[in-house]
Formats: structure tokens, sequence, C-alpha cells
């Protein structure tokens, strides 16, 4: 069992910045991922790191502007989030996997995730 706690989002510009956090209670062997949903819409992820190499993939709406990573010493994961847009508006989720085979297909598929988090809000206003 994985417990996961999601913090650092708020209420944010157009183009400003936040860093997401998760506390786990334990990351050894879990692929670890960020989904987001907003009103109406689907879940739908965001990014994802392996737990072998580190490698990671990322949505095509983020690229360029979110930056996953994890620390597996402090059993932390973030997201660093740059030049946000009024659409990154939503409900940001962490999630852990219990495998990193086949992780940038995973990002299209939440069952593939064991373990979720309560999710934090982050807000872009325009």
């Amino acid at each position: 069992q994985v417990q996961l706690v999601e913090s650092g989002g708020g209420l944010v510009r157009s183009g400003d910045s936040l860093r997401l956090s998760c506390a786990a209670s334990g990351l050894d062997g879990y692929a670890m991922g960020w989904f987001r949903q907003a009103p109406g819409k689907e879940r739908e992820g965001v990014a994802c790191i392996s737990s072998m190499d580190g490698s990671t993939y990322y949505a095509d709406s983020v690229k360029g502007r979110f930056t996953i990573s994890r620390d597996n010493a402090k059993n932390m994961v973030y997201l660093q989030m740059n030049s946000l847009k009024p659409e990154d508006t939503a409900v940001y989720y962490c999630a852990a996997r219990s495998s990193s085979w086949y992780l940038e297909s995973s990002l299209s598929n939440i069952f593939e995730y064991d373990y979720w988090g309560q999710g934090t809000q982050v807000t872009v206003s325009s």
C-alpha cells in the first residue's frame, strides 16, 4: 500500500510557475505519474517517470514547460510547471504504478496506476 499526498497547488497568473510536490509512503520500485482533471473533462496524463532509469515522458500539451522529477531518498515526486496557461487549470493528482515497463503509454490509461493521491487544485488566471 502506497499513500500519496500532493501539495503546492494554488492560484497563479498566466505565465507564472508552480512546483507541485507529492509525498509518498514509499517510492522504491514504483513508476510515478502526474495526472490532471479539469471540470467536465476526463482525467488526463501529464507526465511520468520511471523507477528504473529515471526516463521521463510528457503529454504534448506540457512538453517544454513541465518537468517531473523524483527524490527516492526523500520519497518525493515533483512537478515543476513553468509558463502556466489558463488551460492548465485542473486538479492535479499524483499516482504510483508498480511497473516501469511501457511507461509512455501509461499516460493514456489511468487504470495502469495502482495508487492515487487526493489531488491539489491549480488555477491559472488570464
